[in-house]
């Protein structure tokens, strides 16, 4: 004997609209790519050419960014019950895999360029690369709020926050090479500068990838997940417990909760899902209760206390 499944969803189903953010960040950004293609052309700067180029994959990765977050508000239907939440972290995925292409091409340049380095116009670098710190910068900032929560934003906000630093670092490589006319260091600071963004990509890249092969979201601990559910009155065991991402900011979890004494009603499913949500900020809770397990529980390894705590601080 069973009872029902029990279903908990928030009032808040997807991250705030961040429309009027995407609208002006994809503005500023094309505006500023043109800009800063021509004088980086005039000024035979890499370091300006490569930020430009870098921009311009950060313009494709608002885009993408934008798609996602506008897919993730779809209604769900009969053939896609969950809707399109995980075009989000889709979105995230190939943000960063765009950025570490950038990354990669400007390396590779910068390294041809220092073998014959080039005399560049430091005082139009200087100028142009300040302008792109106040425009990534603000652009940034736009995204700022939503990067704990999000992680589509997150990767829109790691793409700006980045450019922002590219445009610091040719700033000072403008200023380097017209104070002390070293040439050579505008690639080495586009080298520099691309082992930065490299290093800061690759969690978001990593966590995308988790995500997308319905990995425990990081912020969610299992363990205490099931140590919560075990601890329910009446639960003697906690069977198919599964935790994964919908979207970018939307959890949902199953399970099947072993309760011999009495089948759980209404009010125990309805306290459980909102202790997890409370909790876990958990969206989704669907808990099948049972006197005598009947299905065949799913092949999992139970990770220890230790292990699980490893795990997630690797994500």
């Amino acid at each position: 004997m069973s009872a029902g499944p029990a279903h908990a969803h928030g009032h808040d189903h997807g991250p705030a609209a961040y429309d009027r953010a995407f609208a002006i960040g994809i503005a500023l950004n094309i505006a500023f790519v043109a800009v800063e293609a021509f004088y980086g052309w005039k000024a035979g700067s890499l370091a300006l050419l490569a930020d430009a180029g870098h921009n311009l994959s950060d313009v494709a990765g608002l885009v993408l960014a934008w798609g996602g977050a506008l897919a993730g508000r779809l209604v769900p239907d009969a053939r896609h019950t969950y809707g399109w939440k995980r075009a989000g972290i889709l979105a995230a995925f190939v943000n960063a895999v765009l950025l570490l292409v950038a990354m990669g091409s400007l390396a590779w340049e910068a390294a041809h360029r220092l073998a014959s380095p080039r005399p560049v116009e430091g005082a139009t670098i200087m100028a142009v690369a300040g302008i792109g710190i106040i425009v990534n910068g603000a652009t940034a900032l736009l995204f700022m709020r939503g990067r704990e929560h999000d992680l589509n934003i997150r990767g829109a906000f790691l793409h700006m926050a980045a450019d922002a630093l590219v445009s610091a670092g040719v700033v000072l490589a403008g200023g380097l090479a017209l104070w002390l006319g070293w040439q050579w260091i505008d690639p080495v600071t586009s080298l520099a500068i691309a082992a930065v963004i490299v290093a800061g990509t690759i969690g978001l890249l990593r966590q995308s990838v988790h995500l997308l092969f319905d990995g425990v979201p990081a912020d969610i601990d299992l363990a205490e997940v099931r140590a919560l559910l075990e601890a329910l009155p009446g639960v003697t065991g906690v069977h198919d417990l599964h935790v994964w991402a919908m979207g970018t900011a939307e959890n949902a979890l199953t399970a099947h909760l072993v309760m011999p004494e009495a089948p759980a009603d209404d009010a125990f499913l309805r306290e459980a899902a909102a202790r997890l949500h409370q909790r876990f900020g958990i969206e989704h809770v669907t808990l099948q209760a049972m006197r005598v397990p009947f299905s065949r529980p799913c092949a999992q390894r139970e990770a220890s206390p230790s292990v699980a705590t490893r795990s997630a601080a690797r994500r």
